[in-house]
């Protein structure tokens, strides 16, 4: 019969959910759900419960939703539910010394990377903005650095040549939870064994801020695909069309036509916008203006005169 474990789960995104709803599928008990804050959310500002919250709430769990993991209510509700493992899975706080000390058998985290690779908060998108050609998922137990600790298993997913962050995000989210069903009946058993990570090797993925998504049209046409593509759906990649404000989904690249400068529109028609780029020509499948709605390029097209030789800055 299979060993069930005592849990406090921590998560807050969409990415969150299925390791939640594994885990109770699963029939561990899930003592307590740590999780953001509500947040007001659409032009009325009303509340709007994170999804593992919803999740949780449907699957009749209590959850608590501290503004501060040092909020001492907080932790007397970590202390109290006195469990095996807590489960990390795209919090968002950083759990301290005292907080990882507090289960019995430690602290798991599921990440979406091959770790060390892509430590940091979205390993999801830069290893589709680098053009990784596979990523995966990462369990690990947790210490006091950031996604540093012992790796427990890994499952590899390749990078689909028309991935989005967004598309990318979803089967992970999947494998993820899956991992971690088998992570816990490994340690239950027996089977797994701790690997420490290859430091040297460790690399970082920051934060991405809706600035971010800015296009330099001077890289090559590949990169410039592979960064729209990792922005997509947020925080979205975008250019400027004199004032407008122009967020661009879908490309392809194309063999050069000229040598017109970055950011040049070299072909304009019905049906086509191409734009050059420093190495190579982008051609453009979907783009939105900032009033209006996401289109493919020939309907957008109907509506907007842009000609050869305007720029995109």
């Amino acid at each position: 019969m299979k060993q069930r474990f005592k849990i406090v789960f921590m998560g807050t995104p969409d990415f969150s959910v299925p390791s939640l709803e594994a885990l109770h599928a699963d029939g561990h008990e899930l003592a307590l759900v740590v999780t953001r804050p509500d947040k007001p959310r659409g032009r009325g500002r009303k509340l709007d419960a994170p999804p593992v919250k919803k999740s949780a709430v449907r699957l009749g769990l209590t959850v608590i939703q501290p503004p501060s993991l040092r909020d001492e209510a907080a932790r007397q509700a970590l202390r109290t539910a006195q469990a095996d493992f807590f489960v990390v899975v795209a919090y968002g706080h950083i759990l301290t010394e005292t907080i990882l000390a507090m289960p019995g058998r430690g602290c798991i985290n599921v990440h979406a990377s091959l770790l060390p690779r892509y430590r940091g908060p979205a390993p999801i998108h830069w290893a589709v903005i680098n053009g990784e050609k596979e990523t995966g998922v990462t369990t690990m137990m947790m210490d006091k650095g950031l996604d540093t600790g012992d790796i427990l298993l890994k499952t590899v997913e390749p990078v689909a040549a028309g991935d989005t962050a967004g598309s990318l995000h979803d089967r992970l989210a999947v494998l993820g939870a899956r991992l971690l069903c088998r992570t816990l009946d490994g340690l239950a058993e027996g089977t797994i064994q701790r690997i420490p990570q290859e430091h040297a090797l460790a690399t970082y993925a920051p934060l991405l801020k809706k600035t971010d998504g800015l296009i330099d049209w001077r890289k090559p046409a590949a990169l410039i695909e592979s960064f729209i593509r990792g922005m997509n759906p947020w925080p979205g990649a975008f250019t400027f069309w004199g004032s407008r404000r122009l967020k661009i989904f879908r490309t392809e690249t194309a063999a050069a036509t000229t040598t017109a400068p970055p950011g040049t529109i070299v072909k304009a028609s019905a049906h086509e916008l191409t734009v050059a780029t420093g190495r190579g020509d982008l051609a453009i499948l979907e783009i939105q203006e900032a009033s209006g709605s996401r289109l493919p390029i020939a309907e957008f097209l109907r509506g907007f005169r842009i000609a050869p030789g305007d720029m995109l800055a």
